[in-house]
């Protein structure tokens, strides 16, 4: 397969880093993949694109991306269908992939953010690609888009993707709804009362309540305990435990739990494909990347060395 990517892709995003660092912006989005970008020729320069019309419903994977994994590419992919299925207007949903670099000054390891940044674009042409595979026209994704951020805490960057004109087309319209593709371990660390000063957590949540989703895939493991452990957890605070650390109940129907890895299918996290790259196991890396980034972490050589 033919990939289409723009010529020095680190170097692209590296300068497209640096001017965002010098805008002291909250948000920007660096570049945007659509279907019809798969089969061009590789564009010069990173483009954003912003939609005609606004989204019905903005999914934004907000990870670390060190590397983009197959189990994120699965989070992306279940939400895209699910949520075709409940709109019958023609809307198409839109994905955000999201990268918090409020410590860009100091060098990251592994892999450095352009890096990281070079990955997400392959990754969002291979996620294009899946998309035909699964789904059926009327659930395409309208597009992906690359983005940054300062800000380290989910309601600070819901508050920056609002306030940002990028998604609002050329008319301005209601706010759009984000929703948020999480783990289950992120839901434990925001409903944590630590994270919050002077019992906060009501104050700041409710904003992003209001206009925001959490989308939750089960992640079932010797940490977290399996499915049904996960699930009586969503009940307990349907019960009141929200209100008990300072929280609303009525924020459990903004939050959506939805399956995991299936029993026997192979556990996907970055540490694991780190791993991987270290033993030289290629074929551990396919089950545990998609096929381009595959490729572009043995050509580039990431992670052939254990990090300090």
């Amino acid at each position: 397969m033919t990939r289409q990517l723009p010529p020095n892709l680190v170097s692209l995003f590296t300068q497209a880093l640096k001017s965002y660092q010098l805008s002291n912006a909250t948000f920007r989005v660096l570049c945007s993949l659509t279907p019809s970008s798969l089969t061009s020729s590789p564009a010069e320069k990173l483009v954003p694109r912003p939609p005609q019309v606004p989204p019905r419903s903005l999914l934004v994977l907000d990870s670390s991306f060190n590397p983009p994994t197959l189990a994120h590419q699965r989070m992306a992919l279940s939400a895209l269908t699910d949520y075709a299925d409940i709109s019958n207007d023609g809307y198409k949903s839109r994905i955000l992939l999201l990268l918090a670099i409020n410590n860009a000054d100091k060098a990251p390891k592994p892999a450095t953010f352009p890096q990281r940044l070079a990955m997400m674009y392959i990754f969002a042409q291979d996620l294009l690609r899946s998309t035909t595979k699964v789904t059926d026209s009327k659930s395409e994704c309208e597009g992906v888009d690359i983005a940054v951020t300062t800000e380290p805490y989910f309601h600070a960057k819901n508050s920056a993707v609002a306030s940002s004109d990028f998604y609002q087309g050329t008319e301005k319209a209601e706010p759009i709804e984000q929703v948020y593709l999480t783990g289950f371990d992120t839901v434990i660390r925001i409903f944590n009362p630590k994270y919050y000063l002077d019992g906060s957590m009501a104050k700041v949540l409710d904003p992003f309540f209001a206009h925001s989703r959490l989308r939750v895939t089960m992640r079932t493991d010797a940490e977290w305990g399996d499915a049904t452990e996960q699930v009586a957890y969503l009940e307990e605070l349907r019960r009141g435990g929200l209100e008990g650390v300072g929280g609303k109940t009525e924020w459990v129907g903004r939050i959506e739990m939805v399956e995991g890895r299936k029993d026997g299918k192979e556990v996907v996290s970055s540490t694991k494909v780190r791993e991987a790259v270290l033993r030289r196991d290629w074929d551990a890396l396919k089950k545990l990347v998609s096929e381009g980034v595959t490729s572009w972490i043995r050509d580039e050589g990431l992670y052939a060395e254990a990090s300090a």
